[in-house]
């Protein structure tokens, strides 16, 4: 095949925790001529991936700058708080940022969480990664408060993780330049937002079925039969032929 010949692809990013596998499975499904490459990208430089044009849309994670982005939200996760699986937070079902005041909560530079104010006490030190916190919370230096999916995808069988009811959340957006609204785009929209292949406003739909020929309207009238075709009904009337019925044998005279 040709590089002329070669489809375009269409490059899809995605941030640390985000699953994109049921819409890259649908994706396949319904455009397998269009190939679909994935892009992972830190949480940090999803924006500035997109406006460079390093991907035509991704799954972020919110805020992004709305005066050049356009953003569907798809959902927004728990937040919960990483631990070692002795510790005392392990013990309950789900705890306050209160509850972790007299705990040192590290804040890593890639942190997802908008905070007004950090729970628990200030590390000496900045983690420079997720990846990076969640290696000192298995060392005991501290816990982590992280969206549940980055916990998932760090997850280690040495630690554990319980939600923090009155953390900030982190919430998933489908984005894109909205100058940068393709065909290709508004085919990824309509798979994420569940538009089935036959949708209107899908650009991958199914061509329509031919619509079926209607009998001409005759108004209610009994059409005539066409020459030489028999009605059924005899020429006397009534609703059948002429009656067969057999008669009877002559009385012989005695």
């Amino acid at each position: 095949m040709t590089g002329s010949d070669t489809p375009p692809s269409f490059r899809l990013a995605y941030v640390p925790g985000v699953m994109p596998t049921k819409w890259v499975r649908i994706w396949h499904e319904r455009l397998p001529d269009v190939p679909l490459t994935l892009v992972p990208v830190a949480s940090g430089e999803a924006s500035d991936l997109l406006r460079d044009g390093g991907a035509d849309a991704g799954f972020v994670r919110l805020p992004v700058d709305r005066t050049f982005f356009s953003a569907i939200p798809l959902y927004t996760e728990t937040t919960v708080v990483v631990v070692p699986k002795d510790h005392l937070v392990a013990a309950v079902d789900e705890v306050s940022a209160e509850d972790l005041a007299d705990d040192i909560v590290l804040h890593p530079l890639d942190d997802t969480l908008e905070w007004q104010h950090l729970p628990g006490r200030p590390a000496y030190e900045r983690p420079a990664t997720t990846a990076d916190a969640i290696e000192l919370v298995a060392a005991g230096v501290g816990l982590l408060v992280v969206p549940q999916s980055l916990a998932r995808l760090h997850h280690r069988r040495d630690l554990t993780y319980r939600p923090v009811t009155d953390a900030p959340q982190s919430s998933v957006a489908l984005s894109w330049p909205e100058e940068a609204t393709t065909d290709r785009v508004e085919d990824l929209i309509g798979i994420v937002r569940g538009r089935t292949v036959n949708s209107t406003r899908g650009r991958a739909a199914a061509p329509a079925q031919p619509k079926q020929r209607k009998r001409p309207d005759t108004g209610g009238a009994r059409q005539k039969p066409a020459a030489g075709r028999s009605t059924g009904k005899s020429p006397r009337g009534g609703s059948g032929g002429p009656k067969s019925g057999k008669r009877g044998k002559p009385r012989r005279r005695s």
